[in-house]
């Protein structure tokens, strides 16, 4: 089985949730930008979580299915249609062998994650098939997505065809959408003006008192220029009580550097593995997909919390995830159209 791009959309690549273990070797973790919703489309296919899948950005694509598929869309509101008809993100859905899947402008979020049962089949490079394109590797031939491209599926999972045996019958021609989705309480409150979680960074007392309040109370505006790298914040000027020279250190996903010029940067999926500007804070994991949905043009704010507190979030998030997998599970099992607390 294959996917067939029709339309590509504006940004579209293959992603999975990185590679992990060469950052010593100067070699970018990368994976998706909202890991959370690529993680939960995956599961909802019967999938592994770190199977691939695709990342659409802003506009997505048009896609042929050459065969009959179960796929789940997670992540910002892309309008996605099959065969002409709205389908609902968060859910399981079975596309009949030749169906189009659409998808239009943004209008909630910025990002959305097509996940397909069975996962995308495009060669693993330093043990993940994402897309790093600064350096043209993993994903489809190390680009985004082209009119054209056709993708392989791999082999589906047995609680794959378990979940597709819940949704189609033999020969059945029309798609069909699960009775379970994923609880609107798991789900991220996505948002244009998001307020994000954050600790104190290691640099944080080398500003002055001014900056350290107006970081954690003002608003700051997502500029153009930022990409899966980083993301340029712009606000009024952060400063240190006196200039200093500092030594590169590890940064990770959501560590908030800010350069002379006083413009924070929040380090995105396609991060360097080390940076030598003042680290002011560190995004808390859990609000990472906030800050991957937040559109170009759109605002964040940032509030301190605890080490403590953030790891307590983290841990409740992964409960829930925890408790989505096992009803999924359970469901496979049974196959009797009910999931736990965490399914609606």
């Amino acid at each position: 089985m294959s996917l067939a791009i029709l339309k590509p959309g504006l940004l579209t690549t293959v992603q999975d949730l990185g590679r992990h273990g060469s950052q010593k070797y100067g070699v970018i973790v990368g994976g998706a930008m909202d890991a959370f919703a690529l993680r939960v489309a995956n599961l909802l296919v019967g999938n592994a979580e770190n199977d691939a899948g695709l990342e659409m950005t802003m506009i997505g694509p048009e896609i042929y299915f050459t065969e009959a598929a179960l796929i789940a869309v997670c992540g910002g509101d892309l309008a996605p249609e099959l065969n002409g008809r709205e389908i609902p993100a968060w859910r399981t859905v079975y596309a009949p062998e030749g169906s189009r899947l659409r998808f239009g402008p943004a209008r909630l979020g910025c990002r959305a994650y097509l996940a397909v049962a069975g996962g995308l089949d495009v060669p693993e490079r330093m043990g993940s098939r994402s897309t790093y394109l600064r350096a043209g590797i993993g994903g489809h031939e190390g680009r985004a997505l082209r009119k054209g491209d056709r993708l392989p599926v791999g082999a589906r999972s047995p609680g794959s065809l378990a979940l597709a045996g819940l949704l189609a019958r033999e020969g059945q021609d029309e798609a069909a959408v699960s009775g379970w989705s994923v609880a609107s309480e798991l789900r991220p409150a996505y948002a244009s003006r998001p307020t994000i979680r954050a600790i104190a960074g290691r640099e944080l007392a080398l500003f002055d008192d001014e900056s350290r309040l107006r970081f954690f109370g003002e608003a700051f505006a997502v500029k153009t220029e930022s990409d899966r790298m980083g993301y340029r914040l712009a606000g009024t000027a952060l400063e240190l009580k006196e200039k200093r020279e500092m030594i590169s250190s590890a940064v990770t996903f959501g560590t908030v550097q800010v350069p002379p010029d006083g413009q924070p940067i929040v380090l995105m999926a396609d991060r360097q593995t080390t940076g030598g500007y003042p680290k002011i804070a560190q995004a808390a994991s859990v609000d990472l997909p906030l800050l991957a949905q937040t559109p170009l043009g759109g605002q964040v704010r940032f509030e301190e919390i605890s080490l403590a507190e953030a790891q307590r979030q983290y841990l409740l998030r992964e409960n829930g995830i925890r408790a989505l997998r096992g009803g999924l599970e359970q469901l496979q099992t049974n196959r009797n159209g009910k999931v736990n607390a965490h399914g609606e």
